[in-house]
């Protein structure tokens, strides 16, 4: 049986409820080690495989995730599509905490990552088509699956792609939205160029945990942002239930 999709889980989902796992299998790359083993299993009939992208404890800081690792370990296992969650930070109003979005566009601020399988022993420099970041095809099986699942699904949005660990200051933030932003996080990028190096359908689901810096008048805290995954990470899996079935 082939492989349905692949999920890449970010911080607040390590495993799928409801996942009856098949095997672990760890898988060696010409690019190092992913993050862990990847899980097979079966769903709602469906098989799919799991990757933590922070690993599975959580121990990888988004500056240091193999992006080209993990990616070339879902392709080698013969996965086609690809369905990206990541944990962000709100900008523009309608980007509240817990709610989910479906972003359409990104914005590369990171720096200093291996961010492409086009470097060495090339018989000819390759560019890829990035005008749209993210495959049409499984962004609108994304917004399908959360009609279904009656949850409230921002349609589109623009990420902001930050080198993290740190979060951003209100300056920086400012100057996001300036530039059109409407989401920030720390992981969209190199793992949605490299998926299209690789002719994956990749799209992402975005959880809000908080708001941005300088868009509330609190101070943002590690609880905060436990406590709004906790219901953001429900609706996730609301949404992946309704995207397999």
């Amino acid at each position: 049986m082939s492989i349905e999709f692949a999920v890449i889980g970010g911080t607040g989902l390590t495993e799928i409820e409801g996942l009856e796992v098949i095997h672990r299998e760890v898988v060696h790359t010409p690019y190092g080690e992913p993050s862990g083993p990847v899980t097979h299993g079966m769903i709602e009939g469906k098989r799919i495989a799991f990757l933590a992208r922070h690993g599975y404890t959580h121990t990888i800081p988004p500056h240091r995730v193999n992006y080209r690792a993990n990616l070339w370990a879902l392709k080698s296992l013969g996965v086609e599509k690809v369905v990206a969650i990541a944990a962000v930070g709100g900008i523009t109003p309608e980007m509240q905490p817990t709610r989910l979005a479906i972003p359409d566009q990104i914005i590369d601020y990171t720096y200093g990552r291996a961010h492409t399988f086009f470097e060495d022993g090339l018989t000819h420099v390759t560019h890829i088509d990035f005008s749209h970041p993210y495959c049409a095809e499984m962004r609108t099986a994304l917004l399908a699956a959360g009609e279904c699942a009656n949850l409230d699904v921002v349609p589109r949005g623009t990420y902001a792609a930050t080198q993290g660990p740190r979060l951003e200051t209100a300056a920086e933030i400012a100057r996001l939205e300036r530039d059109g932003c409407d989401l920030v996080g720390m992981t969209a990028m190199p793992e949605a160029s490299l998926a299209r190096e690789l002719g994956l359908c990749y799209a992402s689901c975005a959880v809000v945990a908080n708001w941005a810096a300088g868009k509330d008048s609190e101070e943002i805290t590690m609880d905060e942002i436990r406590d709004n995954l906790i219901t953001g990470m429900a609706n996730v899996r609301a949404l992946l239930r309704a995207l397999i079935c």
